[in-house]
């Protein structure tokens, strides 16, 4: 019975782990979550408050799993601090996550100025006969400000990172979140182990079951990380940033990608504008000559709008444009497809689909928009007109018009209706074009 108790061990110490990080991330996470009610104070305050014991923890408490001998301060309570900071760096910008960090430096230093000093008095004793400890404090002050010293050097370094990779592999999240991760906690490790090593005279079986056990950590903290990001709070929409400075940089090009974001999306709908449209569009072409990858366009216009406006006021017509700019954005799904307000109730989709899959979009938007509650209460409807890029149409210019007069023959046609290339036939009177 103790054999098998003894073999079981490990496993036991890594569901206690695991439990441990859950409840860890699951806290942090709320509490970020809130700040919008409540202020990020608590956040930060709650992750201070845990510096203490993940320093102590980190050098005292160590226990047996099957990747080695480590510590559930570093692997569970120092990664997951990591992960929470890059996270409050994803939902909020760099002024605010350079707070918890110089806070968390500043009062460690202030720990061992106000210890310095503690040394001096003439203790009491108590009637225990209890004395404090004060080279024990002192220890730990160092600790943390070596651990909090990495902590500082780790947090830009994580950050970096992420944005680093972000050129490589855009908005996928998960693996510049985990790649960050590991590298930044593999740096960590030695750094730490060597500090313990001086103090504790740690074994080298620490290093190495420590940076095992933090690689797991990085990757159960980047899964957590992408579910909070997926299923409670989406990460606004920003472009890869290369960095050359610390956090005032990162600030400064925060705000400035936001002006430039904002600057480029329509007040009413939050829809790409049509000046973006022109310039991403002249650069999907020109990928398009490179690559031969396929370029279609959709330009999609709200039916009878103007009788919409009339009948029910246009505080009833701006709320349909946005409801009509959500289901775009919605139905067209991948992140390589653009959807934008042209001007009044017309819209467009830029997308790399081949003629008939475009085609199939645009009904798809069509079939959606009759069965959404504003087609059903106000008998809401839509044309669309379909353009592809061919050797014939091998210009914005050309892929706009063909697009555009297709949406005219749809219209003409009855409305409520998607027309591609199979669809456009002449109208009475007028020679068929492209």
């Amino acid at each position: 019975m103790r054999v098998s108790l003894a073999l079981s061990t490990p496993y036991l110490n890594s569901l206690l782990l695991l439990a441990e990080a859950a409840l860890y991330f699951g806290v942090m996470a709320g509490l970020l979550r809130v700040r919008k009610r409540f202020g990020v104070g608590l956040f930060m305050s709650a992750l201070g408050v845990m510096h203490f014991i993940e320093t102590y923890l980190a050098s005292s408490l160590y226990v047996e799993l099957p990747l080695g001998v480590l510590s559930p301060g570093s692997t569970v309570l120092f990664s997951g601090k990591l992960i929470m900071l890059l996270l409050l760096y994803i939902k909020e910008d760099a002024t605010t996550v350079r707070q918890p960090i110089y806070g968390l430096l500043i009062g460690n230093f202030l720990v061992l100025g106000l210890v310095g000093i503690l040394g001096f008095h003439e203790v009491a004793t108590l009637s225990n006969n209890r004395t404090p400890d004060i080279g024990f404090v002192q220890e730990m002050g160092w600790l943390m400000v070596w651990g909090t010293t990495l902590l500082y050097i780790d947090a830009i370094a994580i950050i970096l990172a992420y944005e680093k990779f972000g050129k490589w592999f855009g908005r996928a999240l998960f693996p510049r979140i985990a790649l960050s991760a590991c590298a930044v906690l593999t740096f960590d490790q030695i750094g730490f182990y060597l500090a313990l090593r001086y103090l504790t005279d740690a074994p080298w079986s620490v290093l190495f079951g420590g940076w095992a056990a933090k690689m797991v950590a990085a990757f159960v903290y980047s899964l957590a990380t992408i579910a909070y990001l997926k299923w409670v709070e989406r990460p606004r929409s920003r472009t890869p940033r290369g960095i050359s400075d610390v956090f005032d940089l990162l600030t400064y090009r925060e705000k400035y990608e936001a002006l430039v974001e904002v600057s480029g999306r329509d007040g009413l709908t939050g829809l790409l504008h049509r000046g973006r449209f022109e310039t991403l569009a002249a650069g999907a072409i020109a990928a398009n000559r490179t690559t031969g990858k396929p370029l279609s366009l959709l330009i999609i216009d709200i039916d009878h709008f103007k009788a919409i406006n009339d009948r029910h006021g246009h505080g009833e017509g701006d709320r349909v444009l946005r409801e009509i700019a959500a289901l775009l954005t919605e139905k067209a799904g991948s992140l390589d497809q653009h959807v934008f307000r042209l001007g009044g109730e017309e819209f467009a989709v830029l997308c790399p689909l081949h003629h008939t899959l475009a085609w199939l979009l645009g009904e798809t938007i069509r079939q959606a928009v009759v069965a959404s509650p504003d087609g059903e209460r106000l008998g809401l409807t839509v044309s669309v007109g379909v353009g592809t890029l061919s050797a014939q149409i091998d210009t914005l210019t050309n892929l706009y018009a063909q697009a555009d007069r297709r949406l005219y023959h749809a219209k003409a046609r009855g409305r409520n209706r998607v027309i591609g290339e199979r669809h456009d036939l002449a109208m009475p009177g007028e020679k068929r074009a492209g």
